[in-house]
């Protein structure tokens, strides 16, 4: 489609995309530091986009252990206004071309009624070929990824944006893979990886799939497949159907320059339990994995101590904590639930 960058730029999309950058981080020094002049930031940075002057800011980088080791990167505020900017009007465009089975980063679908399907799934199969992508993020193909956005997006202003935040995204961790048709050069020569946290990795990252997602229902005509980000689960009562299915997916995916991974991709039986979000699902019962109730408990902890030191409000600690019991009600949670609860009142108080 074309001309979509009058609507990117227009004062009162970048307003919006403002407001919806500043959510649960109202507090922070350089939200309030921008708000100071929201006015005149917005404009200089509409100039900016308009000119095609803009050129995004320096990441600042940090790790997090749930429980693999994961660099997480955060643009500068003016740089995830932007993103939302862009994602206001190209997410929209795209959506529609997202199959039902794909749930991560999508207004109406989410963890939990991906979790409730998977659910459904594993108790009427007998069988479960469950896989993840190997350093998924950081192996996202530049190349690859410029192409199946142009297959879609026509206006050459909103490609000249897109490609300008592709083409700064902060160095991830090495995935250097090799791929038929390349040499030993290959993996040195292309430029891979996009940032996990931006609000734009997360939708480049399911367009990327998007193809793969099809590629399931329509030519291997799985019947029960789900996916979220880069975990995905393919279910079925024909043992051989999902061993075929697991060689199809491989070759697929080296058209993508992404690898599953050895040890996590596994064909079991469901009444084993499959994992999925944090949570094991059995037979009769849904269990939380230990790790997941270390790290429900961390980030309450890290709320409280946002709220005591300013940078939340106590509505956003509410929101996000009732979030979690939501979650967590899919499992055997009872008393880590009221754990929280008692939270919400302590903060309160």
């Amino acid at each position: 489609m074309l001309n979509l960058y009058h609507q990117i730029v227009d004062f009162e999309n970048i307003l919006i995309a403002a407001k919806k950058a500043q959510k649960g981080k109202r507090f922070t020094k350089n939200v309030l530091a921008f708000n100071y002049n929201l006015e005149g930031e917005l404009l200089k940075l509409q100039n900016e986009l308009s000119s095609k002057t803009y050129q995004p800011g320096a990441y600042r980088t940090f790790y997090i252990k749930e429980p693999k080791t994961r660099m997480i990167s955060a643009a500068p505020y003016r740089d995830r206004v932007v993103h939302h900017s862009l994602c206001n009007v190209i997410v929209p465009l795209m959506e529609s071309t997202f199959i039902g089975d794909s749930y991560a980063n999508r207004v109406g679908f989410g963890t939990h009624r991906a979790l409730q399907q998977c659910i459904k799934f594993a108790r009427s199969s007998s069988y479960v070929l469950q896989c993840d992508i190997q350093k998924y993020f950081p192996s996202i193909d530049h190349e690859i990824l410029k192409t199946l956005l142009r297959n879609k997006i026509k206006c050459p202003d909103t490609l000249w944006l897109i490609d300008t935040i592709i083409d700064n995204s902060n160095e991830q961790f090495p995935a250097s893979e090799h791929f038929p048709g390349g040499d030993l050069l290959s993996p040195l020569e292309r430029r891979r990886g996009l940032p996990i946290g931006n609000l734009s990795s997360q939708f480049f990252a399911n367009v990327y799939m998007n193809g793969f997602d099809h590629f399931i229902k329509e030519k291997i005509k799985v019947q029960k497949y789900l996916r979220y980000v880069d975990d995905f689960a393919l279910f079925s009562d024909d043992w051989g159907f999902l061993v075929e299915a697991r060689l199809a997916i491989e070759e697929y995916l080296t058209g993508l320059r992404l690898k599953i991974h050895p040890v996590k991709s596994q064909l079991f039986e469901t009444k084993l339990g499959a994992n999925f979000l944090g949570f094991r699902i059995l037979p009769y019962r849904i269990r939380v994995r230990t790790e997941n109730l270390r790290r429900a408990k961390r980030r309450i902890k890290k709320m409280q101590s946002d709220y005591i030191q300013g940078k939340i409000s106590i509505d956003e600690v509410t929101q996000s904590i009732r979030s979690w019991i939501a979650h967590l009600e899919h499992g055997d949670t009872w008393k880590l639930r009221q754990q929280i609860f008692t939270s919400i009142v302590w903060t309160r108080g």
